[in-house]
């Protein structure tokens, strides 16, 4: 009797942790497909009224108790003021909406994955903005394949043809396809250290032909068209494919420098389109960027006379989502510092 009381219990243990596990299944499972399902929503801050906060927060440590009431005084007899002009110019028909400045974050990884929210933020910025607004992108790339920058600046084109002038902000490095996107700009401001540049292309690949036939492994490759496969990894690779390589990547090059010329005309593209890098206090002078300042400096004179508006459109990522965003960032921070010690990066 006591065996079977043993077994009922233990029995009773193990469908209690199986129904417990089958509904963590369940709810993780349910998750997955409520994220897969979900769209990514539009986060809008208001940069100006941010800004105003901190001001007032720094002011209010600052003046004296008198000098605060009087700011006080001050700032809402301005505001009564204002308020009575814009109710006349309304009453008129002579109200003119603020400007505004836009501001977005492209922070790029090697594929450019970071074009499918870009995408979103011009598209909802150009549903609303006029001629008399203006949209600043803060940009950061090392670079990477040719294709998806070719992506990442045809989005800003999309800016350009609806005639809003489009300023972009380079902090810390917009290099290779960073720079591609970046000469689409009206404007290109660079902080004095920025990296500027790599107007070139470069495509690596190892071979392991010598190490299959000294291990006496055979390999297979079967293509239809002459130049199919170019370069391989596995197979004894010839001179006429490389030729052909070298000859797709020239003609990169030249697709590259092309799209240079048409949007920055006064830069002498042939100078600098060695696949060097230059600082922003250089790249000034080579016209590479138009002047020299900060993201927050541009921000900050922008909001004097315009409402600053942030755009970021996200999604809620899972944990797979996570998981590989941390892979990517490792890779793309191995990636950078090797470009940055030897000037070696794909564009």
């Amino acid at each position: 009797m006591e065996f079977l009381y043993e077994y009922g219990l233990f029995l009773a243990k193990t469908i209690t942790f199986v129904l417990a596990f089958a509904g963590i299944v369940a709810i993780i499972a349910a998750s997955a497909m409520k994220q897969a399902q979900k769209k990514g929503e539009l986060e809008v801050s208001d940069i100006s009224e941010q800004l105003k906060d901190i001001e007032e927060e720094v002011t209010h440590h600052l003046l004296s108790k008198e000098a605060l009431k009087e700011k006080e005084k001050q700032d809402k007899k301005a505001e009564k003021l204002k308020a009575k002009e814009d109710k006349k110019a309304a009453d008129e028909g002579t109200n003119k909406s603020e400007p505004k400045l836009f501001v977005i974050d492209f922070k790029g990884s090697i594929d450019a994955k970071e074009v499918s929210a870009l995408r979103e933020e011009i598209t909802a910025i150009l549903m609303v903005a006029t001629a008399q607004d203006e949209v600043l992108v803060k940009l950061e790339s090392s670079g990477g394949m040719a294709h998806c920058y070719g992506l990442a600046a045809s989005q800003l084109e999309r800016i350009k043809q609806a005639n809003i002038p489009l300023t972009i902000s380079v902090d810390k490095v917009a290099a290779s396809g960073g720079y591609m996107m970046a000469c689409v700009a009206d404007k290109i401001v660079s902080a004095p250290f920025a990296i500027v540049g790599s107007i070139g292309v470069i495509a690596q690949i190892p071979n392991f032909n010598k190490v299959l036939k000294k291990n006496d492994v055979e390999f297979e490759q079967l293509t239809a068209g002459e130049f199919k496969r170019t370069l391989t990894m596995f197979g004894e690779n010839t001179d006429k494919g490389r030729e052909k390589f070298k000859e797709e990547l020239e003609e990169m090059h030249d697709l590259f420098k092309a799209h240079i010329k048409e949007h920055r005309p006064e830069l002498d593209v042939e100078s600098v389109a060695t696949g060097e890098t230059w600082l922003g206090k250089k790249a000034i002078a080579l016209n590479l960027v138009d002047s020299l300042m900060t993201s927050d400096d541009y921000i900050c004179q922008a909001n004097k006379e315009k409402k600053v508006i942030g755009i970021k459109y996200a999604v809620k990522k899972g944990l797979a989502d996570k998981l590989s965003k941390a892979a990517s960032m490792s890779i793309d921070n191995v990636m950078s510092k090797l470009w940055q010690h030897n000037r070696i990066f794909p564009s």
